[in-house]
């Protein structure tokens, strides 16, 4: 049995619904601020459409930071140089990385409130496992590192949300300062010989 298309207002309100939550998360004070009946006040539409259409808020969460992710994780899994498969180990690991945290700094508070969502562990999250897979192929591919396991959850500490949001926020770090950060720290791991300029 062929699988049933969703009915264009089903497709609509979903796409209302990622476009409020996405607006609110962006000018949003705290993650917890924003709310089911905020977000769906926001999108037009009853509270009813989105438990539907999405389950919980943990479930809207996890859509719309997908939806946001998804151009960034193609480009990793299939895409050309710096992020694609076929780049080098040593050029690919800190590219792979600016991207995370480009992504949480631009996404800030979808980011703290998808790490926020869930009682269970965050590192047993989807999207958490397919990072840590791809840092970890790629770290196999440097003989000198004994232990890419834990080098990959290292790493991705460094770009949690709840830390990125507190650079910003509290010491005032800015985007390209970051950057330099972890791109220097990432060096520093990889090629501890190399100068991390």
């Amino acid at each position: 049995m062929p699988e049933r298309k969703p009915r264009a207002d089903a497709t609509r309100n979903r796409e209302a619904v990622l476009a409020a939550a996405d607006t609110l998360f962006a000018r949003c004070e705290s993650p917890q601020a924003v709310t089911m009946a905020d977000i769906a006040a926001a999108a037009g539409v009853g509270k009813g459409t989105l438990f539907r259409g999405f389950g919980d808020r943990t479930g809207l969460i996890h859509a719309l930071y997908e939806m946001r992710l998804a151009p960034i994780r193609l480009a990793a899994e299939e895409g050309p140089p710096p992020l694609g498969p076929t780049t080098p180990p040593l050029q690919r690991i800190p590219a792979l990385l600016d991207a995370v945290l480009c992504f949480k700094i631009d996404h800030r508070h979808l980011a703290l409130a998808l790490e926020g969502t869930s009682s269970d562990s965050p590192y047993a999250a989807d999207h958490y496992e397919r990072w840590h897979a791809t840092l970890r192929t790629a770290l196999d591919q440097i003989p000198e590192l004994t232990d890419s396991d834990f080098t990959a959850h290292a790493l991705l500490a460094a770009t949690r949300a709840d830390l990125i949001e507190h650079l910003v926020s509290r010491q005032r770090m800015t985007r390209e300062q970051l950057r330099a950060h972890l791109r220097a720290f990432t060096t520093k791991l990889l090629e501890p010989g190399a100068p991390t300029v």
